[in-house]
């Protein structure tokens, strides 16, 4: 994720360059001249956004001090392997069209050394939750096509009397001869980097650690964080009017190109170091249980989403929270009301104006309609958004994955044999 403050007079030519790398409004044309996306194997989502501060003066609404914060171009993205190594690959390939994006941006001229500059305003996210861990561009595309190869060969008829076990084996025999001839091809999976391991079993002993740690004071000082957090429920101001039709159009116009959507929005965060040191706490929790928890195909019980990051703006006064999800905006707010109401309030009450909450979870997201206009009005537009695998759901890619696993198994019995055939 990068993010840069737009320079003074240039939004209008910016928003004007960011137009121009879509087809139609919504759909991004990937291997457009300025930032080719296509080009790049290794990248799943990506997206151009421009964050402005419009939410900011909800503040002076309630007497309070309201920072002025720049426009930002943010580019941000969600790749395999690290991501410092997709800059540099960003920087070597696609370095035109990036100068020209970023010559909008202050302290960037012609003679900018565009790698140390994409890693100086490179944000680090604080929380990230990706649906499947260690599954790449690479497995997605070719297993996606070897589903559309085997569904040319199951609608073939087949003597009566074949055993699911027998079908099972002729359509393996139509899939090594493809392989053979170079028209599918299914990669090993890659070894998970030794580094990458250690880094994750530290972060899953030394989180916890960390905590039993504090325990003993956190024990000692519960009474009074309730009695402060009550405190705080009961006064923080509650701004949840109905977002403008006009900015409301303009979203969804942007919306509803493919089967998955993208979602950013940006607000900012309650004032004090209550809240400030209360939401560091819960989204480090909620980087843990993504890292270790929800790292196969669900978040709570919510299954229809790609990816997703939390991420501190301007010292810590702002949040960005960025999505890529299955289905229309309204069941994507739906499917969080009804599912984990609760895990939104953790993080997000202590996002300025937020429904009022009850014991931190309790209320809050379940007040559907102010619920609903809160999450609108902190919607941002993402101008130009980017997906690696157009058409493909993630219960596409879950039962692409069932699909190549029951191909490769060593034996299978009748049922297995019928039950995988049915996934065809």
């Amino acid at each position: 994720m990068v993010v840069a403050p737009v320079a003074a007079g240039r939004e209008a030519a910016l928003r004007e360059l960011l137009a121009r790398m879509n087809r139609e409004p919504g759909v991004v044309d990937p291997h457009n001249p300025v930032l080719p996306f296509g080009r790049f194997d290794c990248l799943h989502f990506a997206r151009l956004v421009l964050v402005d501060d419009a939410t900011m003066a909800d503040l002076e609404r309630f007497g309070l001090p309201r920072p002025r914060l720049p426009l930002y171009l943010v580019l941000l993205g969600e790749c395999d392997g690290e991501a410092d190594a997709l800059l540099r690959e960003l920087a070597q390939h696609a370095a035109p069209g990036l100068r020209q994006l970023f010559a909008h941006c202050e302290g960037f001229d012609a003679g900018t050394d565009l790698l140390a500059w994409l890693l100086a305003h490179a944000t680090p996210t604080t929380a990230s939750y990706v649906n499947r861990v260690g599954r790449t561009v690479k497995q997605v595309r070719e297993e996606a096509a070897l589903a559309r190869a085997l569904a040319t060969q199951v609608s073939t008829p087949t003597p009566q009397g074949t055993s699911a076990m027998q079908r099972r084996t002729a359509l393996k025999t139509f899939v090594d001869a493809q392989l053979r001839e170079g028209r599918l091809t299914l990669t090993p999976e890659a070894p998970t980097p030794l580094g990458w391991q250690l880094r994750n079993l530290l972060h899953l002993l030394g989180v916890p650690l960390l905590g039993l740690i504090a325990f003993p004071f956190l024990l000692v000082l519960s009474p009074l964080f309730i009695l402060v957090l009550r405190r705080h429920e009961k006064s923080d101001p509650e701004y949840c009017p109905r977002p403008a039709a006009v900015a409301v159009l303009a979203m969804q116009e942007l919306e509803d190109h493919d089967l998955t959507n993208s979602f950013t929005a940006v607000g900012p965060v309650k004032p004090g170091a209550f809240r400030y040191g209360l939401l560091w706490v819960l989204l480090v929790a909620i980087d843990y249980a993504s890292r270790h928890v929800f790292t196969r195909g669900h978040l709570g019980r919510v299954q229809t989403i790609h990816f997703a990051r939390w991420t501190w703006l301007d010292g810590g006064a702002r949040v960005l929270f960025a999505s890529n999800y299955d289905g229309s905006h309204e069941a994507y707010m739906d499917d969080f009301i009804n599912k984990v109401a609760w895990g939104l309030n953790l993080s997000f009450s202590n996002g300025f104006g937020w429904p009022r909450t009850d014991w931190l979870i309790k209320g809050g997201a379940r007040h559907e309609l102010r619920f609903k206009h809160y999450q609108r009005r902190h919607q941002v537009p993402t101008q130009v958004w980017f997906k690696a695998y157009p058409g493909l759901t993630l219960s596409d890619l879950e039962r692409n994955r069932r699909i190549r696993q029951g191909l490769e198994a060593a034996t299978l019995g009748e049922a297995e044999a019928l039950a995988w055939l049915s996934l065809l």
